[in-house]
């Protein structure tokens, strides 16, 4: 009995590092989040809550009704930039994250 709670309490400090680690991957930048996340074996996504992570450390503090953040990128064609900011009171923007592909 005493050699089972052992291996017990050891597999929870493992999965408890992992969710640490996991917590703290999500939380960096973009780029660095996804050279972490290439290197994670697959059955990690089926033992620990990735939504439930992803969710809480990609949560923002925008509210209903307050402004987006400004950005600039470039057009499609590279020829120009365009700010989110220079819409301000001209017309919609609509903003869509996600691939079409």
């Amino acid at each position: 009995m005493r050699k089972l709670l052992r291996i017990a309490a050891a597999l929870a400090v493992v999965y408890a590092l992992l969710l640490g680690g996991l917590a703290w991957a999500m939380h960096q930048p973009p780029a660095h989040f996804g050279q972490i996340m290439s290197r994670v074996p697959r059955v990690a996504f089926f033992i620990l809550p990735f939504r439930t992570l992803w969710v809480s450390a990609r949560a923002g503090s925008l509210n209903v009704g307050d402004a987006a953040p400004d950005f600039r990128l470039q057009t499609y064609d590279r020829k120009d930039w365009v700010q989110l900011s220079s819409f301000r009171g001209q017309k919609p923007v609509v903003l869509v994250f996600g691939s079409y592909t």
